[in-house]
């Protein structure tokens, strides 16, 4: 469904986004892997092209948005074609009550999960708008479509992704883009493994609200990405695209 196709994925260097572009590859897509982590992005994108795939990486810090226009105009004049776009990379960000954030944790957190979303649909869009259509999927979160105390840089930002994407959606289907958000919920990925420290209590914890019982694995999360970027998805536009095991649907009571 992919083969022949061309794209991009940011924070492709682990996790959600690394999980992305091997699926992306492995059905055939030409993939720019970027990331700032440039050791795991390049092992990454050698896994790859050592499994008959074709991929690149590009170092990329995309709060920056001379890198980001640097990065989308290389992608687009190596493999001549920009198909797809998975705007991933975030952080979590400070974790305490909303007044107690500091000022430099909230600007960092709107920086990464929200403004370079901006950058890099601002610099994609002009490339798919030229060539009569492409697929962007924003990368946001449950957290985006619900309340979550503790995380309240982290919460505005996936919020605002999803109007972000929903404005631009509007503005650009009459053009042939399709603009579309994910929002996964708890995934099972490095960062979470860190979160938990290795205690199944605060896993526990994390899964008992959810209706399915468990944590997302990321391969799940990917189908849905390029589900979004493909031709089977045709009419979906300004989709907030939830794959988080039902969590936001409504109130989960214990068993028993």
């Amino acid at each position: 469904m992919h083969s022949g196709t061309a794209g991009l994925v940011t924070g492709a260097s682990s996790g959600i986004g690394e999980g992305v572009a091997r699926m992306f590859a492995s059905r055939g897509a030409a993939v720019t892997l970027a990331d700032i982590d440039a050791e795991a992005g390049q092992r990454i994108v050698d896994d790859i092209v050592s499994a008959g795939g074709t991929a690149r990486f590009a170092l990329c810090d995309v709060t920056d948005p001379e890198q980001v226009k640097r990065m989308v105009d290389e992608a687009v004049d190596v493999y001549q074609r920009l198909d797809f776009a998975v705007n991933n990379a975030g952080i979590t960000g400070p974790v305490g009550p909303t007044a107690e954030i500091p000022l430099d944790g909230w600007h960092r957190v709107l920086d990464l999960d929200l403004s370079a979303v901006f950058y890099c649909m601002k610099y994609e869009i002009p490339h798919m708008d030229a060539a009569g259509g492409g697929a962007i999927v924003n990368i946001s979160s449950d957290a985006g479509l619900q309340a979550v105390p503790g995380i309240a840089a982290y919460v505005a930002a996936k919020h605002a992704v999803i109007g972000l994407t929903r404005t631009a959606a509007m503005e650009y289907a009459p053009n042939g883009l399709r603009i579309n958000a994910v929002c996964p919920g708890a995934t099972n990925t490095p960062l979470m493994a860190l979160w938990f420290q290795g205690d199944p209590s605060a896993e526990a914890a994390a899964t008992h609200a959810i209706p399915l019982g468990r944590m997302a694995e990321v391969d799940e999360v990917a189908e849905g990405v390029l589900w979004l970027c493909s031709p089977a998805a045709s009419y979906a536009v300004g989709m907030a695209m939830a794959l988080e095991g039902g969590l936001t649907i409504g109130v989960a009571h214990p068993k028993g």
